[in-house]
């Protein structure tokens, strides 16, 4: 069964073909570590993560590697304005390495919490500056530099193709520009290296060909891609909000030195929304997980939540979905644990319909569909245990671990618990829906597993 995935460059859903039989190699765009992640970002990690496990569902051997930036991202896409590490250095007082260490710590936090594979290779862009600089060099060597008063810039008007990821229409940015170029000879051109000012008045700023500076943005993602991956691989992916600026100047760099458009699939994740607009930190109203977690919310939940909608469309964020995700999860771990201990073989027929829809340009609402239609099924529990094991690998709840916690349930709950299953196997169904409304007025739902119907404390 072949993986089919929507490429953003060619705007079509492509079959899947590994450049290296049986090994696909991924880079995936990180955070800039001036501050928290907020689960619109973290969105992004759980739809890259959903990929790298569909990859390894399909047997592939995944080398992923993810950037750090934690210097050279600037306040304004257009390169101006402060490096946003160094402008939270200056408000917090804390120096800018401090700072980017702190945040990279509480990220890495956040994928763990959510169960989030590990990348293969972590690279931060202040440990590539060499990689960077010999990068700017054969770009400037191949003529698509020049140099300005704060830097040294990349020419998009030496490519036809630039923009094409975006469909960019040049002329119409160029028509309704508003901004001030300042030494930029086309709005679309971008920073490859930016000169420092004052000698010392940054924090992070290395020697060059050009001077004392620090990199652009867009180069640092170029550069560590391909020293770790080579200048052509698999799979490109991120935010939708790369699509227009950075991952298209990625292209553009990677075609001026190599004359590839770096990744054979380039692939992008849509927004989170709350109340139907874009979760922003430039707006300072942003959710962080480890604020789901002190209102008592399991960070899996939502995971389980992002699972529910396709990555390429919006979800809008509500606390409403946010529990209809919680008692989702809770009611498959309790069906997935009434299993047992039982031990047995996956079913090849249920395994093809699951990967039928994560091979559908990763269709996990779909799939985790088929996990819902295969718990309710009358297979033996010991197949279905062993095939929701299979498909948990994609899915990544940890299903199988979970257990759970003791809870003293009071005795009158117990008593209609008694009374709904004698009615049931008398087939007083009236009766049976009467004692469950009377337990759910309690506060609790009802799991109907092989051991016997258990009480469980409802989501909040």
């Amino acid at each position: 069964m072949t993986l089919h995935l929507y490429d953003t460059y060619s705007r079509s859903l492509r079959p899947f073909e590994t450049i290296t039989p049986g090994q696909a190699g991924l880079y995936a765009c990180g955070p800039t570590v001036y501050d928290y992640a907020h689960i619109g970002n973290l969105r992004t990690y759980l739809f890259v993560d959903g990929l790298r496990r569909a990859l390894e569902f399909n047997g592939l051997r995944v080398r992923h590697v993810m950037n750090i930036t934690d210097v050279g991202h600037l306040t304004s896409d257009a390169d101006s304005g402060d490096d946003k590490i160094e402008a939270r250095s200056a408000r917090s007082g804390k120096s800018a390495w401090d700072i980017a260490a702190e945040f990279t710590r509480a990220f890495e936090g956040d994928l763990r919490q959510l169960n989030i594979l590990p990348p293969t290779v972590c690279c931060r862009a202040t440990e590539h500056i060499a990689e960077q600089i010999a990068f700017i060099r054969d770009l400037e060597a191949n003529g698509y530099t020049y140099r300005t008063d704060d830097g040294i810039y990349f020419d998009t008007t030496r490519q036809d193709s630039y923009g094409k990821l975006a469909r960019l229409n040049r002329d119409g940015l160029q028509a309704g520009k508003r901004v001030d170029l300042g030494e930029k000879r086309d709005i679309c051109d971008f920073a490859l290296w930016k000169f420092s000012g004052v000698p010392g008045q940054r924090q992070m700023e290395w020697d060059s060909p050009w001077g004392l500076g620090f990199p652009g943005w867009h180069i640092e993602c170029s550069a560590m891609a391909e020293k770790h991956l080579g200048a052509y691989f698999d799979i490109h992916c991120g935010g939708e909000d790369h699509v227009a600026v950075h991952h298209s100047n990625e292209i553009a760099q990677t075609e001026a030195r190599h004359g590839t458009r770096l990744a054979n699939f380039w692939l992008h994740g849509a927004f989170l929304k709350t109340q139907d607009a874009k979760m922003s930190k430039s707006s300072g109203d942003f959710l962080r997980l480890q604020s789901l977690v002190e209102q008592g919310v399991d960070p899996l939940a939502y995971r389980y939540l992002c699972l529910g909608a396709h990555y390429r469309s919006s979800l809008n964020f509500t606390d409403d979905a946010l529990r209809a995700a919680a008692s989702g999860l809770a009611r498959l771990r309790s069906g997935v644990h009434g299993l047992g201990e039982a031990q047995g073989d996956a079913d090849p027929v249920w395994l093809s319909r699951f990967a039928a829809q994560l091979n559908d340009d990763l269709n996990f609402p779909r799939a985790l569909a088929v996990a819902w239609e295969l718990l309710k099924s009358d297979l033996p529990a010991a197949v279905k245990k062993a095939s929701i094991a299979r498909f948990d690998a994609a899915l990544g709840l940890d299903l199988l671990r979970w257990q759970p916690t003791e809870l003293a349930v009071p005795a009158q709950v117990s008593a209609w618990l008694a009374q709904r299953e004698t009615a049931r196997e008398e087939r007083r169904w009236h009766d049976a829906d009467t004692l469950r409304a009377l337990v759910r007025e309690a506060g609790y739902d009802i799991d109907d597993t092989p051991q016997g119907p258990q009480a469980r404390a409802r989501a909040s």
